[in-house]
């Protein structure tokens, strides 16, 4: 105990010292539980909330997704964050062997210290995450998201969690760091460079390797979906299959992450291989700083990583399922026409009338509902149905497995073939339902169809459900043809939006366009902007403790100017690597979420192609590379300005 207490000093000066690598984890650490907590708290409130508009997201599923994703990007980000800060103190750690300390005592002191600042960053976290989570709702409540009203009511369970979790991480990620720590031999005090040896550790292989053949897997089993697969409705719904791949991609992309140390130095030779016929010596510095301290280059290239390869894969991946959609639903359609409101998410009861006055026309309308507890084997669950209003086969030409649509009547319904399947259904049966005000109902199964997307996996006549629909009865969408040609002059007249069959889902300006890029924002936005600001927190941090190299570069004669170019060109050549990972993790989740698409969604003959965001990704290489820059940049010429003397910590 008595040898433990002596090093309490040796901590206090460490903390005033390496103040910034301090700060560094202070601040992920703080952002992190943030983070989770304002995400837990509106996953807490939403319980049983919904959105009246059909063509907005489930916003139950949209908050527990971004909570998801917000936490996988913020736990990862301060493991990454603790261990980097640990590893930074190698020299000081030799010293303290030098003069006696054991690796228990040092294993001690790097973790007491983390405690310490975890538990303070955790307090502040806990107070600004009750901050953020309102101003959150409100984004959701104005792009229609949520529904009016929506607030945030404030819990301790999901601060506390936030708290526990992060702290949890933060202290393993010194800890693992802090066991490579206490081996550190007392000769490397004498070491004035820093080289790192071994990064790849034995347990950081086995779970690089665990995520991706876990990412492999769960493609293969979401692309052939096994029976114990389709009896979870959740896996099973198509309509869920674009947000379980990008949990899936997730898996790629931390996978990758945990492969850095091994890609990172054969990328730096390779992006580098001009270098030694450039002249000066700026970039050959550049290099070879990159490449001897492996550790600190995989640390400041993480965030850079995080941010365009999950925009990459978001945006890649929102597209082509978007893509897709409505290619299929064009597919699915036999109607000339689709009347939508040009504003708000109902047509008129006008448009409706003129629609269904049209000479020679066929007008099909459908209204969202919800149906509970379908055929006993949903028992607790409720699913989305779809109250079609006229003659289906007007509307779409559904392939049809068993039965036919027109029997489509009275107390009947028409369910997806995978549906069925899941449920062991039959045309002919009679399930038991409770429809949206609660009213029970027996409908009969008259057939088993393939529905797009676009369309619910239960179908039901509006006759049925009128009487039983809750909120606005007006329907959100209308099916027409007719050969006079005058359906959209009519409709346009009652603002209403017609749209050719041939051009229905395309555009930026489609509903279910609008709906995914709100989910995308929904999702990936927080954690994206914490990644950003972990681009300015780690690059600071780096920059914070090279000050011994900067001094030894000027007293060897390098001027201001030539070591903050080396620094300038390090932040270029780290962005530059993390975009080339960044690309290869996209090529990857992108062909995965094709073979999904074409495997789950889309027909024999009619498969998408392999197209990668290119504009998304350089937009965000671009925006990580100018904050990599500033933020390396500028704490080194603000360091500069004392002396070289100073700097390498020699007092005169």
């Amino acid at each position: 105990m008595g040898k433990s207490s002596l090093l309490v000093p040796v901590a206090v000066a460490t903390l005033r010292k390496r103040w910034t690598g301090f700060a560094g984890s202070f601040v992920a650490l703080t952002l992190g539980v943030a983070l989770i907590a304002a995400s837990g708290l509106l996953v807490s409130t939403s319980a049983g909330l919904e959105n009246n508009d059909p063509t907005a997201p489930s916003l139950k599923k949209l908050l527990t997704f971004m909570a998801g994703m917000s936490g996988f990007v913020s736990l990862f980000v301060v493991a990454s964050t603790f261990a980097f800060a640990v590893a930074g103190r190698r020299r000081e750690t030799a010293l303290l062997r030098a003069v006696g300390a054991t690796p228990r005592q040092i294993r001690l002191l790097v973790i007491g210290e983390s405690v310490a600042v975890s538990l303070v960053a955790a307090v502040a976290g806990s107070l600004l995450g009750p901050v953020l989570a309102p101003l959150f709702a409100r984004w959701l409540v104005a792009r229609g998201a949520a529904p009016e009203g929506f607030t945030v009511e404030f819990s301790a369970g999901p601060l506390l969690i936030a708290s526990a979790v992060e702290v949890g991480v933060a202290v393993l990620g010194a800890y693992a760091a802090a066991r490579r720590a206490g081996r550190v031999r007392p000769v490397e005090a004498l070491n004035a460079a820093a080289v790192d040896g071994r990064v790849m550790t034995a347990g950081r292989w086995v779970w690089a390797v665990a995520y991706l053949a876990l990412f492999g897997t769960v493609v293969a089993l979401f692309a052939t979906m096994p029976p114990g697969i389709q009896q979870d409705p959740q896996l099973r719904d198509p309509q869920n299959l674009p947000v379980w791949a990008l949990l899936i991609d997730v898996m790629a992309i931390m996978g990758l992450a945990l492969f850095a140390p091994v890609l990172v130095p054969p990328l730096v030779r390779l992006l580098t291989l001009p270098v030694p016929l450039a002249a000066g010596a700026v970039g050959m510095l550049a290099r070879q700083n990159a490449l001897a301290a492996v550790r600190r280059t995989v640390s400041t290239a993480t965030p850079v990583f995080l941010v365009i390869g999950l925009t990459g894969t978001v945006v890649g991946s929102t597209l082509a399922f978007g893509e897709a959609r409505a290619q299929q639903s064009r597919a699915a359609l036999s109607a000339q026409y689709v009347v939508e409101p040009e504003d708000g998410s109902r047509l008129s009861a006008a448009a409706v009338r003129h629609l269904r006055d049209l000479p020679d026309g066929r007008t099909t309308t459908v209204r969202p509902t919800l149906v509970s507890d379908l055929g006993g084997g949903m028992t607790g669950g409720t699913v989305a149905a779809t109250a079609i209003d006229g003659d289906a086969a007007a509307a779409w030409k559904l392939k049809t497995e068993a039965g036919s649509l027109d029997a489509l009547k009275g107390a009947s319904v028409a369910v997806s073939s995978d549906l069925a399947a899941s449920h062991d259904w039959r045309v002919g049966d009679r399930l038991d339902a409770a429809l949206a005000d609660g009213t029970p109902l027996t409908v009969k199964v008259v057939a088993l169809v393939e529905t797009p997307l676009s369309l619910s996996e239960v179908l039901l006549p509006y006759a049925s459900v009128a009487a039983h629909l809750t909120g606005d009865k007006q329907p959100t969408a209308a099916f027409v043809s007719t050969g006079s040609g005058a359906a959209p002059a009519l409709a346009a007249a009652d603002g209403a939006k017609v749209t050719p069959a041939a051009e229905w889902g395309s555009g930026d300006d489609d509903p279910r366009a609008r709906s995914d890029w709100i989910t995308m924002i929904a999702i990936l936005g927080p954690a994206l902007l914490y990644a950003l600001i972990a681009i300015i927190n780690t690059m600071m941090m780096s920059t914070g403790d090279r000050l011994r190299d900067f001094a030894t570069l000027r007293l060897t004669g390098g001027n201001d100017r030539q070591v903050l170019s080396m620094v300038g060109v390090e932040a270029v050549l780290t962005a530059a690597t993390a975009t080339v990972l960044a690309v290869l993790v996209t090529t990857g989740t992108q062909a995965a979420s094709l073979m999904l698409i074409n495997r789950r969604v889309l027909d024999a003959g009619s498969a998408l192609s392999l197209s990668l965001p290119w504009t998304a990704i350089g937009a965000s290489a671009l925006a990580a590379l100018a904050l990599a820059l500033v933020s390396s940049v500028l704490p080194a010429r603000l360091a500069l300005r004392a002396r070289a003397l100073d700097l390498a910590g020699v007092r005169q």
